[in-house]
């Protein structure tokens, strides 16, 4: 598989695998931490959550900026694991739950986050351009998209397994105090000491709590504090093992930093084919790759509800129960992962085998296609919605959980088609950039792709506003609009972004 690829593509791939593990780890649990921690609805959360994510994208452009003005790359790359170890370590050291100083403990919280987008803005884009001059080198410029696919494949096996490691942690502190999970039980425990529980919320909140406890409740205000404390607990320890995967990362990136190649010499080398180049075809390269950044901005703001209102419904509308088995709602932050990694050796076939024949799609033709199959990923939670009479959200926290489950198949279903399409958009859009940007601009034009990935994550909490205000088959309707525009503006484009990238 690797055999036609340069040989740092394997370190490099590892190097991110350990910090997409830590990554992954804590988005698989973040929005739900941050509600079990702190009491926080919907928009609330989703407001942190999605200003988080953009700072880790609109950072990426910082870094892009810092690598390229120092030209120290490889420099930069470390400093961004150890800044992301720390910035971990600040969210899993355990307080006290429910919190007294609410205010100060959010801001503390959110500080580990900033430090950890600033390590990953300092990390994630110069890795990518360091991966994509590999690519230069003649012998292996036909593969880029494929050495792209198989990166981008290989570091989601970290992703895979992180949101289980979260989980077991969670659920191991859980049953150390012999209690058990419930995905319901956080938010009515914050309603009990609150005294905010309707007369049915209140039954629902006993019946839950009973069957969560191993032992029987006499004081259940108590039981909601312990409860909490236990559960957000769990959470910080996840946090954890996120610190240890960096520190794995950063021992694989050190011991193969003399192998990869260095993008400040690449530059010095290039200086003279940027004289050569007219400043015409550098202003078209930035445009068309502005331009693309304009239109993937839909596309974020629609794929990554997946740590947002995707989880959301998981935890709210879900049975969670599968094959006969229970499981958790964290579980599905896995599936996009594992999709990833087990769709991509299909999806390169698929390109193989259209190169052969020479009817190939082009780059920016791949990504229409991938924005139009996001969009029926959203018409099939859409029509599932709809058609199971789901309550709105206000319904069901007036009752305390909702009287109506989905099989967990509809968002497996959807998570498969999200999968696809990403695999047709992210890989390949970065594969696009580092085949377009001016040479002495790929750290910025790389950063230049995570900022527009930046602007679609700030603009996801709009998803959970709608989450809470509109029938859910009316919010899933939104986002496939969303991925129908990108797609049809994309395919406007096409013949202008296949003239630049020739």
């Amino acid at each position: 598989m690797f055999s036609k690829h340069p040989k740092g593509l394997i370190a490099a791939a590892l190097a991110n695998l350990g910090e997409r593990f830590g990554f992954y780890t804590m988005m698989a649990i973040l929005v739900l931490f941050l509600q079990a921690k702190f009491g926080l609805n919907g928009k609330d959360a989703g407001l942190i959550y999605s200003t988080f994510y953009f700072s880790i994208y609109i950072l990426a452009l910082v870094g892009g900026i810092i690598a390229d003005k120092t030209r120290n790359y490889k420099g930069t790359i470390m400093t961004g694991i150890i800044l992301m170890a720390v910035g971990y370590l600040i969210l899993a050291i355990p307080t006290e739950t429910p919190v007294v100083e609410k205010t100060l403990m959010l801001a503390l919280t959110c500080f580990g986050l900033l430090v950890i987008a600033f390590g990953n803005g300092l990390f994630k884009g110069n890795l990518q351009a360091l991966v994509g001059q590999m690519y230069d080198n003649p012998q292996y410029s036909s593969m880029r998209d494929s050495g792209f696919s198989l990166f981008y494949m290989f570091i989601n096996v970290g992703a895979i397994f992180a949101p289980f490691a979260a989980i077991g942690i969670r659920s191991w502190w859980l049953g150390t105090f012999g209690y058990n999970y419930d995905a319901d039980l956080p938010a009515l425990c914050h309603g009990q000491l609150g005294g905010t529980l309707s007369d049915v919320a209140r039954d629902n909140f006993h019946t839950l709590a009973d069957k969560a406890s191993s032992a029987p409740i006499t004081d259940y205000t108590a039981f909601a504090g312990d409860y909490l404390n236990v559960f957000t607990t769990g959470f910080h320890y996840a946090f954890g093992i996120a610190i240890i995967a960096m520190l794995i990362s950063l021992i694989i990136y050190v011991v193969n930093k003399r192998n990869f190649p260095d993008p400040s010499q690449k530059a010095k080398a290039a200086a003279g084919e940027i004289t050569e180049m007219s400043a015409q075809e550098v202003r078209q390269r930035i445009l068309a790759l502005f331009a693309v950044f304009g239109v993937v901005i839909f596309f974020w703001f629609s794929f990554h509800q997946n740590g947002l209102t995707l989880t959301f419904f998981a935890k709210e509308y879900t049975d969670l129960n599968m094959f006969g088995m229970p499981i958790t709602a964290e579980i599905f932050q896995s599936m996009n992962p594992f999709f990833v990694v087990a769709l991509t050796p299909l999806i390169m076939a698929i390109f193989a085998w259209q190169r052969r024949r020479g009817a190939e799609p082009s780059t920016p033709k791949k990504i229409a296609i991938g924005m139009g199959i996001a969009a029926l990923g959203f018409v099939v939670m859409a029509v599932g919605s709809y058609f199971s009479h789901l309550p709105l959200h206000s319904e069901i926290i007036e009752a305390g959980t909702s009287p109506i489950k989905v099989t967990p198949w509809l968002l497996a279903i959807t998570y498969f088609i999200l999968t696809v399409a990403e695999l047709y958009i992210s890989p390949l859009g970065i594969s696009f950039v580092s085949k377009v940007a001016p040479p002495k601009y790929q750290g910025i034009m790389q950063g230049g792709w995570l900022g527009a990935t930046a602007i679609g994550n700030q603009l996801l909490f709009i998803g959970a506003v709608l989450y809470e205000a509109i029938p859910i088959w009316l919010t899933w309707s939104i986002f496939v609009i969303a991925c129908s525009i990108s797609m049809i503006t994309m395919l406007v484009m096409l013949k202008w972004l296949e003239r630049v990238a020739k």
